[in-house]
């Protein structure tokens, strides 16, 4: 689920941070800049790990600040695909079961990764699944808000939301909304195999 990433970066320091130590002001601006940030294509950064070489600072003409060019690893939270994860169940809608690992919210179990047959309750605004039993019967187990679930990492998206991309969508009112609900990066689930799925519907089994 976290991976230690290599990273090289050019830090600038401002001038009243010079009587700090060089290395607690590389890894305080290093958080600031990474730290519950999406790289692209590398996952959510979580904390620095470590400082692996600082370079040689560097003030250049007009420019009060130092420029320090510093190798580091991060740790990114980047499951691997098939990885199987708990979290717990945010919401849920016509596209599926929306599931947050507490520091992450960007996961969706869309409704063919669910365990079959399942519906949406239009009502009670969540998914079930119509589980058959001895007998033929049918007995309903509800995906609720809160519950505890188990799901598998099949699919991961990572999207672009840079500035730029962002006020050609918003430039007509129009698509301001969709532009606001742009995750960076988001994980797609599957609990459409015994054992995933809530919790408590195996509790007994």
């Amino acid at each position: 689920m976290f991976v230690l990433t290599e990273f090289k970066d050019t830090v600038k320091i401002k001038p009243w941070n010079f009587q700090k130590k060089l290395n607690d002001t590389v890894t305080d601006e290093l958080n600031r800049k990474l730290a519950n940030k999406v790289y692209p294509n590398v996952g959510l950064c979580i904390a620095l790990h470590d400082i692996e070489k600082i370079e040689e600072s560097y003030v250049f003409p007009g420019d009060g600040s130092s420029h320090t060019t510093v190798s580091f690893r991060f740790i990114v939270f980047r499951p691997f695909m098939e990885e199987i994860l708990i979290g717990k169940i945010r919401n849920c809608s016509i596209e599926g079961v929306h599931v947050t690992l507490g520091f992450f919210e960007d996961i969706i179990i869309p409704p063919n990764k669910l365990q079959h047959p399942s519906r949406f309750d239009e009502t009670e605004r969540v998914w079930v699944w119509e589980y058959e039993v001895e007998g033929g019967d049918k007995h309903d187990l509800f995906m609720d808000e809160h519950e505890i679930i188990r799901f598998r990492v099949f699919n991961e998206i990572f999207n672009e939301t840079s500035p730029s991309l962002a006020n050609r969508q918003v430039a007509s009112g129009t698509e301001k909304s969709e532009t606001k609900n742009i995750s960076p990066y988001t994980l797609m689930g599957a609990i459409d195999e015994p054992g995933l799925g809530c919790l408590t519907w195996w509790e007994n089994t």
